[in-house]
């Protein structure tokens, strides 16, 4: 059955042989097969040959289930579809791509016999995406026929093809790989040949740090997942991500990827050779980072790292009234949070008009979800009475809890939690919301460090489900398991880490957001291109260039400047095109350019 993009009886590539029929090329042969493609799927192995035909038998008869397909196209889609274990096979092809295994022996020698078996105008394309194309384009009698076609698992459903030219490809082979991916449907993404090239290139880095992120001790894998899940809108938790890419596999492309850059944050962490080398490579082995059923399962089973329900044994402090002191977006959105949630809340800020103006926002909030139909015209009046907006920091001496959500400024922060450590009853909790500053330099601000403690909402505060409730190591046992149990009765995934700069999401975050820049500064992708790849190839909800206009670059930058700072790697120095970016005050859609120009409001 051929897509609507094309005939594809007018298209130079009508044939085309898929070299490897393993997950990635059974999926590839589907899409091709769909599309109106002959196609010769060609493995070393019979019984992979088999199992092809039957992934392709019992995906189209599902096809056929749905009302996607008619029995005639599912006769005719896999009439198309021939397999052999031989090379020799892919004689009359127009286009072979090669999925092989990540080895440049194994590839270098499937081009090599290819090479005295195709025809001279025929078209090789490797589906790494992790080895050179450069180089295997260099052994291959006509390099210029030879570039790389990278699809996304699992292909029929992803929609990103990374179309990768190497200084030895010609224009015309990319042209024509190009005008085929549009035809299956798919977005072609125009890159150079660099290890991970761009969606892998950005990805596995983060994927690396979470890795090193885990093996450090500094948060649970559990912990880890729900925190880029939920603070990020991600997929899949990146841990989880590496057990269903196959662990050996990201150990590879890391590798090739520190091969050629030399940056630290590609180094593999430690943890995923120490995982390759036992056997545990994730789903696939049945064991990776989690446990699973079943070899090839994707449901987890408890194992002897997988926390215990109602972990924290020490009973926490009673809550019933809240202050919040701010004024601003995350302030109100945190007390609006409070208040939906039944608690007495005190929004505290520098003056009187400041606090009415922030409840005001609060009730504008709540007329939304009135009108969204979200909650009663009754419940938001009561949620709303619960607010009292006061111009001073006095009115916190009854609350059992004090969250401040001021200027991400450390010297603003120590003064307002003196100021609260002189007003605020003794026993009562003491929570700062900074993403980048350190917790105990709040803490040391007052007489009760123990009483202090980090509750990182995110932005906006009551759509978002995620709060990192950070401890210091002054923080008291029953006041972490305070802000365990609010958190819950607020509704939100709290998820525990240490004090150190950008805590887990912004530690994971701003890392990948910065090597996205790097790549437009070195000319190698476009904003589009990289945008495009990371929503389309990674599933992210935002490619990085939207996400970081949407955040600022000036609050990107700040970030970035303390994560270096703090860790010291040099590949966490900021991106000098950002700071560029901000000294020309192009500080994103807050001021109507970023990396791109937005329509004034």
């Amino acid at each position: 059955m051929a897509t609507p993009f094309s005939d594809p009886s007018l298209s130079p590539l009508r044939t085309i042989a898929v070299v490897g029929l393993g997950t990635m090329g059974t999926g590839i042969a589907e899409v091709l097969a769909k599309a109106g493609r002959e196609v010769v799927g060609i493995d070393i192995s019979e019984a992979q040959a088999a199992k092809c035909v039957a992934a392709l038998e019992s995906s189209t008869a599902r096809g056929v289930e749905r009302g996607r397909l008619t029995e005639q196209d599912r006769a005719e889609i896999l009439d198309r579809v021939r397999t052999s274990t031989d090379l020799r096979a892919a004689a009359d092809a127009d286009l072979v791509i090669e999925v092989a295994p990540e080895s440049y022996e194994i590839k270098q020698q499937i081009f090599r016999e290819l090479d005295g078996i195709v025809r001279p105008e025929t078209i090789m394309a490797t589906g790494t995406n992790a080895l050179s194309v450069t180089r295997l384009a260099a052994d291959s009698a006509r390099p210029e026929r030879v570039l790389g076609l990278h699809f996304f698992n699992p292909a029929p459903a992803m929609r990103l093809v990374e179309v990768v030219s190497s200084v030895l490809t010609a224009p015309a082979a990319v042209t024509t790989v190009t005008n085929l991916a549009l035809d299956l449907g798919k977005e072609p993404v125009a890159v150079g040949d660099r290890p991970g090239f761009v969606a892998d290139g950005l990805l596995f880095g983060y994927l690396n740090q979470a890795a090193a992120m885990y093996e450090a001790k500094y948060a649970s894998r559990e912990d880890i997942d729900a925190a880029m899940r939920l603070g990020c809108g991600l997929p899949m938790g990146p841990l989880a991500l590496l057990d269903l890419i196959g662990v050996d596999t990201a150990r590879t492309v890391l590798e090739a990827m520190y091969a050629a850059s030399r940056d630290r944050l590609h180094a593999p962490a430690p943890i995923l050779k120490q995982l390759s080398e036992a056997g545990l490579t994730g789903r696939k082995a049945g064991r990776g980072f989690y446990t699973y059923e079943a070899p090839g399962s994707g449901t987890v089973v408890r194992d002897a790292l997988t926390p215990l329900e109602g972990g924290d044994l020490v009973p926490g402090r009673e809550v019933r009234s809240v202050g919040v002191a701010g004024s601003g977006t995350m302030a109100s959105g945190i007390a609006e949070v409070f208040a939906k949630a039944g608690y007495e809340v005190v929004l505290a800020a520098r003056s009187e008009e400041k606090a009415q103006a922030a409840k005001a926002r609060i009730g504008e909030s709540l007329a939304r979800s009135v009108d969204k139909g979200r909650m009663t015209a009754e419940a938001a009046a009561e949620t709303l009475d619960r607010i009292t907006a006061t111009g001073t920091y006095d009115d916190f001496a009854v609350v059992d809890l004090a969250v401040e959500a001021v200027a991400e400024d450390l010297e603003v922060k120590r003064q307002l939690f003196a100021a609260l450590d002189k007003v605020c009853k003794p026993g009562a909790v003491l929570a700062t919301t900074t993403s980048s500053l350190p917790v105990v330099a709040c803490a040391r601000a007052t007489s009760r460090p123990q009483d202090v403690i980090g509750m990182h909402f995110f932005n906006p505060a009551p759509a978002m489900k995620l709060v990192e409730v950070v401890r210091t190591v002054l923080t008291a046992d029953d006041v972490h398991a305070t802000v365990r149990e609010v958190c819950a009765r607020i509704r939100k995934h709290a998820v525990d880490c240490g004090d150190r700069a950008g805590f887990i999401v912004n530690a994971l975050l701003f890392p990948y957001l910065n090597n996205a820049i790097k790549m437009v500064q070195e000319h190698y992708a476009s904003l589009d291109d990289i945008d495009a790849a990371m929503k389309l190839g990674g599933g992210y909800p935002m490619g990085p260039f939207e996400l970081l206009d949407v955040v600022g670059l000036d609050v990107s930058l700040a970030i970035e400047k303390v994560l270096h700072r703090e860790f010291r790697d040099p590949g966490l120095a900021p991106a000098p095109l950002l700071e560029h970016l901000v000294a020309a005050g192009c500080l994103g859609r807050k001021t109507g350019r970023g990396f791109r120009e937005y329509a004034k409001r």
